[in-house]
């Protein structure tokens, strides 16, 4: 059977390295423990990130050997009737379980490939699998989240890091492409949702939507890429201070507008763009 900690969860709020907090358990009684010192702390919290990493390194060498299986069919020659029969019988996990197996396995195959593409050639400390859950330092409830919009997330990714390596304005090292992995997934998660189309409406206001969302959507972008080289915890006045002006400069667009499309991907409220897009 698999290691339960390699098994993606069945609860969507489980990100699958840390186990669920019950009620019992959160209100059960410990017994007296003797003060804590802050060099055992330290040791004991350096003990815990060993195990997270090892446990991603260890998904991403799962999602790996669950990719080469499924499309090697290997339950055929094995008699089972499907993927699914084949995780039942041979590990002991449930149809949901295996197809969440399937999703992480999706989602790393293509962000990595999104990552060779993007630097043209792999900066990372190694081009195997077991480096990329590591690094971009995903959980498994990420990675589910955005299986079905992989090449979305693909495209983001190979674009920011194109872009990042033609401006010269930050070099492509792992800490770098790990921040943009990240945040790709991010957005990819929480974008806002595009507006109903209205079939029915006069030429002249469909053909106007459809301008207004096309804006939106550019300037979304924009704004995603400006968090790139200023993540969220700036305020516009040290934002406007780094490297985002810079990048500004580079790409031809007035620092203000820059501002206000990263505050729209931050928030995703258009009301964000008056005066400047919009």
């Amino acid at each position: 059977m698999l290691p339960h900690a390699l098994v993606p969860p069945a609860d969507a709020e489980d990100d699958g390295i840390l186990g669920e907090q019950h009620e019992d358990q959160e209100h059960a009684v410990e017994p007296a423990r003797p003060p804590l010192t802050a060099a055992r702390a330290r040791e004991m919290t350096a003990g815990l990130r060993e195990a997270i990493d090892d446990v991603r390194r260890s998904v991403a060498v799962l999602a790996a050997r669950v990719r080469d299986a499924h499309a090697a069919r290997v339950w055929t020659p094995l008699g089972h009737s499907s993927w699914e029969a084949y995780c039942d019988a041979e590990f002991g996990i449930s149809r949901a379980q295996a197809y969440r197996l399937l999703d992480v396995a999706r989602s790393l195959t293509a962000i990595h490939g999104a990552v060779t593409a993007g630097t043209a050639t792999s900066r990372t400390r190694d081009t195997g699998p077991a480096a990329a859950a590591l690094d971009y330092d995903l959980s498994q409830r990420a990675l589910i989240a955005v299986s079905s919009r992989t090449d979305v997330v693909a495209e983001l990714i190979t674009r920011r890091l194109a872009v990042l390596a033609h401006s010269g304005l930050q070099a492509l090292d792992e800490p770098t492409v790990r921040a943009v992995v990240r945040q790709a997934v991010r957005d990819v998660r929480t974008a806002p949702s595009p507006p109903p189309f209205d079939a029915s409406a006069d030429p002249v206001v469909a053909a106007g939507r459809q301008l207004t969302a096309d804006l939106s959507a550019g300037a979304h972008a924009i704004g995603e890429l400006m968090l790139e080289v200023a993540p969220a915890y700036l305020s516009d006045t040290e934002a406007a201070t780094g490297v985002m002006a810079l990048l500004c400069d580079q790409i031809g667009e007035p620092l203000e507008h820059g501002l206000a499309a990263r505050r729209y991907a931050m928030s995703g409220d258009r009301r964000a763009l008056h005066g400047t897009v919009l």
